[in-house]
């Protein structure tokens, strides 16, 4: 099973099929992606589920779909155990960012992360999991896949946000502090962190 989050609430690919509630069920080779946008839209669904019946090809399937953007990204703690986040669009988020040509994905989320909040002298300590959210850019939908991954650092110096990605703040947040972060920010994020 895979949650692909447009805005709060999860497209979930899934082989099981249930009697519909608050829920609608769709099949993965037929669907109407802008339909079924639409339908999750509604106050009344609390999530649309697409079907397909093997399990290993429900990502590859769905994928399809929508172009994609890879992007790579930091869940990154510093020597306090405190985890860098940024403020932007009015929520807390962890440092992420689309990958460049000729770019391997862990080169794109520390170049992402220095970039987004001034921290350097990062080092990836393991692969988190893989995100996925649909966006619309130019009247078009588009699903964002970003790899995450979990980074250390000593950096003690100033925090910069990048204003011109409408970051308007950085910040290293302890245990309660993320939390409470947590209340503000996305499914995905939440998932992370």
């Amino acid at each position: 099973m895979y949650k692909i989050f447009v805005g709060d609430k999860p497209i979930v690919l899934t082989t099981l099929v249930e009697a519909e509630t608050d829920f609608k069920n769709y099949s993965l080779k037929k669907a109407n992606m802008a339909k079924v946008i639409r339908k999750l839209r509604k106050k009344s669904i609390r999530e649309v589920r697409l079907i397909h019946k093997n399990p290993k090809k429900l990502l590859k399937k769905f994928l399809k779909k929508l172009p994609n953007v890879v992007a790579g990204g930091g869940k990154v703690y510093n020597t306090n155990g405190d985890i860098l986040f940024i403020y932007r669009n009015d929520k807390w988020d962890l440092p992420k960012g689309k990958a460049e040509k000729k770019e391997t994905i862990e080169q794109t989320a520390l170049r992402e992360v220095e970039e987004e909040t001034g921290v350097n002298g990062l080092e990836i300590i393991k692969a988190l999991d893989t995100t996925y959210h649909v966006f619309k850019r130019n009247g078009t939908y588009r699903i964002k896949v970003t790899y995450w991954f979990e980074m250390q650092t000593a950096y003690a110096g100033e925090l910069l946000a990048q204003a011109n990605e409408g970051i308007t703040k950085v910040a290293w947040l302890g245990k309660n502090e993320s939390q409470e972060a947590l209340n503000n920010s996305y499914p995905n994020i939440r998932l992370l962190v």
